[in-house]
């Protein structure tokens, strides 16, 4: 009888390939301006000025945000607009359900020529990074 078992194909070019996305992306978050949760100071999260954007839809921001968020509504066509109208030298901190969008509007809002912007991930990612507490209309 043969053997038809076939050993293991080497796996170490595919993870020098994972490290250098990981480092790729890390470099494009960090050219766009954002900054990912984990690099964060918990402690410089929030200054005094600092302000709070859930990018979440009204009807999730109902459902519970953290206290004395704003809701501007990423998926909105008037994002663009609202964002527009703050100021562009201010401290924003953002977040919404799960990262992914809060992450996008950080991006946006750095190309719209806000110079600190910080995704704090999910709600209760930044609920934590703050100390805010979660609260619901």
């Amino acid at each position: 009888m043969s053997d038809f078992r076939r050993e293991a194909p080497d796996m170490t070019v595919f993870r020098r390939f994972d490290g250098l996305l990981a480092a790729l992306l890390l470099g494009i978050a960090v050219l766009a301006g954002c900054s990912t949760p984990a690099e964060q100071d918990p402690a410089a999260a929030l200054g005094p000025d600092t302000t709070v954007i859930d990018v979440r839809t009204p009807a999730e921001f109902a459902q519970g945000h953290l206290t004395g968020a704003m809701n501007i509504d990423l998926q909105s066509a008037a994002f663009d607009q609202e964002i527009g109208r703050l100021d562009r030298s201010g401290s924003y901190l953002v977040y919404c359900r799960s990262g992914n969008r809060s992450a996008y509007a950080a991006q946006v809002m750095s190309s719209m020529g806000f110079t600190d912007v910080r995704d704090a991930g999910s709600l209760g990612d930044a609920g934590t990074l703050t100390g805010l507490a979660i609260v619901a209309e």
